[in-house]
């Protein structure tokens, strides 16, 4: 499965109703270290099925960055039942990725 992409239109329904666990990324296209990790979203999108991934442009809804307190990224956040449970700020290795959302 390709990660979504989350806007506030379509946050609510995708996140905080989803029934699996959703993997957030915060990120714009001209941040170096979100490009750098993007490849390792991706995969962990396509091989980690218990979990939905969602990709969040904070230059497109810099109000779902302010309610995530995103002030530098990328930013991942994982959210479970509504509710974020870990989060890592910077670009960071798959394996460090895979350990929030165990």
């Amino acid at each position: 499965m390709q990660p979504i992409t989350i806007t506030k239109s379509n946050f609510e329904t995708e996140v905080t109703k989803s029934e699996k666990p959703v993997l957030l990324d915060f990120w714009a296209p001209w941040c170096g270290p979100c490009e750098a990790i993007a490849p390792s979203i991706d995969e962990i999108a396509q091989e980690v099925p218990h979990i939905k991934v969602g990709k969040i442009n904070v230059d497109d809804d810099p109000e779902l960055a302010a309610a995530f307190g995103a002030m530098s990224i990328p930013l991942l956040a994982f959210v479970k039942d509504g509710a974020v449970v870990n989060q890592i700020l910077g670009a960071v290795p798959k394996e460090k990725i895979l350990q929030i959302i165990e």
